[in-house]
């Protein structure tokens, strides 16, 4: 379960850092690009969560 935790968090903090990235960013093309992949990474995280519940099962 650690490794999957760990790919979460490296989701996120991808996600976060796309995201500054895009907020810094003085080229619009590469502002969407950034956007993008963050949307993208957190779309990643999403699942992942969603696996780790799925393997974890129910909350007692």
């Amino acid at each position: 379960m650690s490794a999957l935790q760990a790919k979460l968090e490296r989701f996120e903090i991808l996600a976060d850092e796309c995201e500054l990235i895009a907020s810094r960013a003085i080229d619009g093309g590469n502002r969407e690009l950034y956007e993008r992949l963050g949307v993208r990474y957190r779309e990643l995280a999403t699942d992942m969560r969603t696996v780790i519940a799925t393997i974890a099962g129910p909350a007692v």
